[in-house]
């Protein structure tokens, strides 16, 4: 089992930045790829970022790229996301995961889920 449990949201305003926080505790952090998830009220979940247990992959969703940074510290078994440039179409509740395979988009690839930060951009 894997314990996930993120941090860091709130309000901010178009253009502003946020960074996210998921802490775990349980099964060793290092060996699961960790990404960033997002819903939007009415919405599916959906992915934002991805990162591989070493550091040395990511990936992430177009509208996002350029604005947002996955990064992780093993030391710590926490991943972050820096979000920069924030738009209104961000606001969502954000939601960490851990996979044990590569790095991987679809939900059902991850098998453990935080229980979300709400992050809205408002003015």
């Amino acid at each position: 089992q894997v314990q996930l449990v993120e941090s860091g949201g709130g309000l901010v305003q178009p253009g502003g930045s946020l960074r996210l926080s998921c802490e775990a505790s349980g099964r060793t952090f290092s060996r699961y790829t960790m990404g960033w998830f997002r819903q939007a009220p009415g919405k599916e979940r959906e992915f934002v970022a991805a990162m591989s247990w070493g550091g040395s992959s990511t990936y992430y969703r177009d509208p996002v790229k350029g604005r947002f940074t996955i990064s992780r510290d093993n030391a710590k078994n926490t991943v972050y996301l820096q979000m920069n440039s924030l738009k209104p179409e961000d606001t969502a509740v954000y939601y960490c995961a851990a996979s044990p395979g590569p790095v991987v988009s679809p939900l059902n690839r991850y098998d453990y889920w935080g229980q979300g930060t709400q992050v809205t951009v408002s003015s």
